[in-house]
Order: structure tokens, then sequence, then C-alpha cells
């Protein structure tokens, strides 16, 4: 009698290893990609943030949220002057993204007059940054 054994050749088993690695190689080479993604996306953002305030500051010689004269120039709605000193509160991103309770604070006042003179998106009533 002739026992044959089954089971799967060495040839078969390198084959689905090979299928498996090219798998996983795609799975990881698109999380790469989804992650550069959202880096570039942030990255955008900070440049038109950045190209939102120097168009702000070339068109009214002010830096929005401390400009001392924002209530002239819109009436609805009233946004707030800042003191006109040249700095926008304390400084740092955190404190321009943090308005907080604190709704006619110059950090607040910058996302309202960017709304208003159309630099950016969104209620230009509100004085919170975009998310």
């Amino acid at each position: 009698m002739v026992r044959r054994q089954s089971g799967f050749t060495l040839v078969e088993i390198a084959i689905v290893l090979v299928i498996i690695g090219l798998l996983l190689g795609g799975v990881l080479k698109g999380q790469e990609l989804i992650t550069q993604a959202k880096i570039k996306n942030v990255t955008n953002d900070f440049n038109g943030l950045s190209a939102a305030i120097y168009g702000y500051q070339d068109r009214y010689k002010k830096f929005p949220g401390d400009d001392n004269g924002a209530d002239s120039r819109w009436t609805d709605p009233k946004p707030g002057n800042g003191d006109g000193n040249g700095s926008v509160g304390d400084t740092g991103i955190k404190v321009i993204l943090d308005c907080g309770n604190n709704a006619g604070a110059e950090n607040c006042l910058l996302w309202q007059h960017l709304r208003l003179a159309g630099f950016i998106s969104g209620d230009s009533a509100s004085v919170t940054p975009p998310t």
C-alpha cells in the first residue's frame, strides 16, 4: 500500500507569501500617500492663511484683528476694532486659533476681518477660526 502525503508544496507556499507581501506593500504605500496628502493639505491651509493676512495688510495697511478702522469700513455686521498697535494680541499660532470666550479680542477679530474683506470664506459674523 502506497501512502500519499497531502499538503502544500514549497512553490505554492512561496507564491502565497509573495502575494501577501505585495498586498501588504500596497496597503502601506496607500497609507503613506494618505498621510502625505494630509500634511500637504495643512501646509496649503497655512500658506493660504499667510496670503490672506498679507493681502489684508496690503489692502488696508493694517493687520486683520488689529485694524482700528474696521467698524467704519464694515457696518453689517459691525466687527469691532483692534487697538492699532501693530500686533494681534499675544503672538503665536495657538493664540489666533483659540478665541475662547473673549470674542472681542484681537485674535478673534482677525478671523472676522479676513471674512469681511473676502480673504477667507465663512459666516462674516463669526469670530472663530475656519474648521
